[in-house]
């Protein structure tokens, strides 16, 4: 499928990005949306104690205000990515900004949890919109010689906004309600959308059709998987976990069956010719096991292992957003000029690195030798994502720029929750269903094993193979 020259206004061809001027709008414009939900994404589960006792809810009940919104995200980024593919990225990401804008009204105002829960489903659909565009945004705002700089400012934007969730939730409870923690969105959503319509280069898509069937497939796919995957680290009944695999297995097939009939299938098993966009998917899965599996373990490594309060967990914690933030944006801007494969490599055996001194610290540790070792494997996982990201993105027609989004995204998903249900069955099996120190310091080891497995794949990816 060809390209198709796109007018943009002052005469500018936007075949190859922006131009410089308008690239810094354009990008701030989209990583307002983009920081907002990925706040939301974390930031809910400071005020969970909060949202429960206002709420006279139930802790195991307030959970579902972290995971109504997680499962939106993850039931609908591939539907929503496709469409990005189908009417351009441009009107994905308004609709998706300002649904999640209207929906933070909603978690602003609820009287009961059930209100709540269902405003936060339409973030997150909001939010899957917003996720979605991410390698559209990319594509057309940067030309392709520059496009690792692109990736990597946005990969430093998701780190510091992770990073600061709990800093920003913690300041706002202490001066104001936990419906300040939604409310608070309201401006910037409109600010964005404000400024989308002047700075985001224009896209039309593909006019394809957008296939109803493939998105039921694949909800009921990652809905079953999920559930199992859950089962697995929560050791429920083997006969339910197995049937929730099997059937996610089933739909699963059934999916990739129907996507081969289409033309552009909505899941985008068709990228998966190109042996780089493969390569980097089957990476990416295996760093965010590793990742995920670590931000679960390192908290109750701190507290129930070595003895720290929770303040200082979530102290030792950031330098590993901190340095993946600015890890990332420097190696973006590598990946623009050196192999993708070796950046990829050391950043993984970096990480692996960073997570094996955590896991053979002394038994009573400092701060600062905490500190530098979990900085240490941020940076790892920081300079692998962009580059990572950059040869996902960089490998597929511009016009398939949603699909190979959608693909991105769920990659992270999938990888973050088998890392979970990892670190359960090692914590289940090791303290039976205890957070020791034996098991956490078990589970970071199979944190760096997946790193290591990651970094193999990323020196699997030989020059001839480099997108260009």
């Amino acid at each position: 499928m060809s390209e198709v020259t796109i007018a943009v206004p002052g005469g500018v061809d936007a075949t190859d990005g922006l131009p410089a001027g308008r690239r810094g709008w354009a990008m701030l414009t989209y990583c307002i949306g983009l920081s907002m939900s990925v706040l939301d994404g974390n930031i809910a589960n400071t005020a969970l104690p909060n949202i429960a006792r206002q709420l006279h809810a139930s802790p195991a009940t307030s959970i579902w205000v972290v995971n109504a919104f997680l499962l939106a995200v993850a039931i609908c980024v591939v539907p929503l990515s496709s469409l990005v593919d189908i009417i351009g990225y441009k009107r994905v990401y308004q609709a998706g900004l300002a649904l999640f804008t209207l929906a933070s009204v909603g978690c602003s105002l609820p009287h009961s949890l059930n209100t709540l829960v269902l405003a936060r489903v339409f973030q997150g659909v909001g939010a899957a919109c917003i996720w979605s565009t991410s390698a559209a945004v990319m594509r057309y705002t940067y030309p392709r010689a520059v496009l690792g700089h692109g990736i990597g400012l946005g990969g430093m934007v998701v780190f510091t906004s992770a990073a600061a969730g709990p800093s920003i939730a913690s300041a706002i409870l202490s001066v104001a309600s936990w419906h300040w923690l939604f409310a608070i969105n309201i401006p910037f959503g409109l600010l964005s959308l404000s400024l989308s319509e002047r700075f985001l280069a224009p896209a039309e898509g593909t006019r394809h059709r957008w296939d109803l069937w493939s998105a039921v497939l694949n909800a009921a796919t990652v809905i079953l998987l999920i559930r199992g995957i859950d089962g697995v680290g929560n050791l429920e009944r083997v006969s339910v976990v197995v049937a929730e695999l099997i059937g996610a297995l089933i739909f699963g097939f059934l999916l990739v069956r129907r996507q081969i009939s289409l033309d552009v299938p909505m899941l985008a098993i068709d990228l998966f010719d190109r042996p780089i966009f493969a390569l980097s998917s089957a990476a990416s899965l295996c760093t965010f096991m590793g990742q995920g599996l670590a931000f679960v373990v390192l908290p109750f490594y701190f507290i129930d292992g070595l003895g720290f309060s929770q303040v200082w967990a979530g102290i030792l914690l950031t330098p590993w957003p901190l340095a993946g933030g600015i890890a990332s944006h420097v190696a973006g801007r590598l990946a623009d000029r050196y192999p993708i494969r070796v950046l990829g490599t050391v950043g993984m055996a970096a990480m692996a690195i960073g997570l094996l001194l955590l896991a053979t610290l002394p038994p009573h540790p400092t701060a600062l030798q905490i500190i530098w070792r979990a900085a240490f494997g941020g940076m790892g996982f920081g300079f692998f994502g962009a580059p990572n990201n950059r040869a996902m993105v960089a490998s597929a027609p511009r016009e398939r720029s949603g699909g190979a989004g959608g693909i991105s995204t769920m990659s992270r998903l999938l990888g973050q929750s088998i890392g979970v249900s990892v670190v359960a069955v090692i914590f289940s099996l090791s303290a039976r269903g205890g957070a020791t120190l034996h098991g956490a310091k078990l589970a970071l080891l199979f944190g760096a094993g997946f790193s290591v497995i990651s970094g193999i794949i990323s020196g699997a990816r030989q020059p001839h193979l480099q997108p260009e």
